[in-house]
C-alpha cells in the first residue's frame, strides 16, 4: 500500500502546521496543505518534504478555489486518506447587542469555520469512500460551552459537530469525528490574552490568564500528533462522536 495521503486546512501555523510536520514525519503520509498563506514554517517543510508535501494557497471561503484545490491534490498523490478540517477563526469577539459585530463579520466568520467544511468535504468524498478513510473536524469545548462574547464561535462549532454527526450517518464507510483540543498555546490564545477583556467575562477571562501564567496550555505537537493518528487510523466505533483529544477514547493516539 503506497503512503496515506491526508489534506490539512488551515495548515500554515498552529495546530494545522504541527499536525502537517507529525504527519510527514511520523508517518511517512504525503500531505496536501491549504491555507491562505505559506509562512516560513510551512515552507521550510515544503522545502525539507518536496516529494510528500504538495501546499496549496487557497481561501477556504472560495468555494471553487476550494474544490479545484483539493481536486489538483488527488491528482497530484492519485489518493486521499484523510481530511483534517482545521481552519477556523475566532472574530469577531463580542456579546450578541454589540453593535460593532455587525451581521457581515457574523457571515464572514461562519463563511470560515462552518461553509467552508460543505465544499471541503464533498470535493473529497469520492476518494475517501474508495479509501475508507477519516474526516477529523477540530471543533472545541465551545460547541457544548457557553462564554459570553463568543456567540458566532459557539454557534459554529456546535454546528460543525452537528454537521459531523450528519456526514456519520450519511457516509457509514468513512470515520467522521469532531475532535476539541483543549486550550492550545496558539496565536487565538494570545488574542484572546490581548483583546478578550473588554469582551469576555472578568471570571472567563482570568481562566484563560491563568492557564497562560500556569504553563497548562497544550502544547500544540502534544494534541497534533492525537489528530495526525486519528486522522490515519481512527477507529469506526468513534465515528459521529464529539472527543475531546486527551480522553481515554483517544489513548492509543497519545505521543509517548
Amino acid at each position: 500500500m503506497p503512503n496515506p495521503v491526508v489534506v490539512v486546512t488551515g495548515a500554515s501555523r498552529g495546530i494545522g502546521l504541527a499536525v502537517t510536520r507529525t504527519l510527514l514525519k511520523e508517518h511517512s503520509a504525503r500531505v496536501i496543505t491549504l491555507s491562505r498563506t505559506r509562512t516560513p514554517e510551512l515552507s521550510q517543510l515544503v522545502q525539507e518534504h518536496q516529494q510528500a508535501l504538495l501546499s496549496i494557497e487557497c481561501d477556504v471561503t472560495d468555494e471553487n478555489a476550494l474544490q479545484s484545490a483539493i481536486a489538483r491534490g488527488n491528482d497530484y498523490f492519485g489518493r486521499m486518506d484523510g481530511l483534517i478540517l482545521n481552519a477556523g477563526t475566532l472574530d469577531p469577539l463580542g456579546r450578541i447587542d454589540n453593535p460593532d459585530s455587525s451581521l457581515d463579520n457574523w457571515k464572514r466568520h461562519f463563511d470560515v469555520n462552518l461553509f467552508s467544511l460543505v465544499p471541503a468535504i464533498r470535493a473529497s468524498l469520492p476518494a475517501l469512500r474508495e479509501s475508507k478513510g477519516e474526516v477529523i473536524f477540530i471543533s472545541s469545548g465551545a460547541a457544548v460551552g457557553d462564554i459570553p462574547g463568543w456567540a458566532p464561535y459557539n454557534a459554529g462549532k456546535a454546528a460543525m459537530n452537528s454537521l459531523s454527526r450528519t456526514l456519520a450517518k450519511e457516509e457509514p464507510l468513512i470515520v467522521s469525528l469532531a475532535l476539541a483540543p483543549g486550550k492550545v498555546d496558539t496565536d487565538m490564545q494570545a488574542n484572546l490574552r490581548s483583546e478578550g477583556a473588554q469582551h469576555m467575562t472578568a471570571t472567563d477571562y482570568k481562566m484563560f490568564i491563568d492557564a497562560f501564567n500556569d504553563g497548562t496550555l497544550v502544547n500544540p505537537y502534544d494534541v497534533g500528533y492525537v489528530i495526525a493518528g486519528l486522522s490515519l487510523g481512527a477507529p469506526p466505533s468513534l465515528s459521529g462522536q464529539f472527543v475531546r483529544w486527551d480522553n481515554e477514547e483517544c489513548k492509543e493516539f497519545w505521543r509517548k
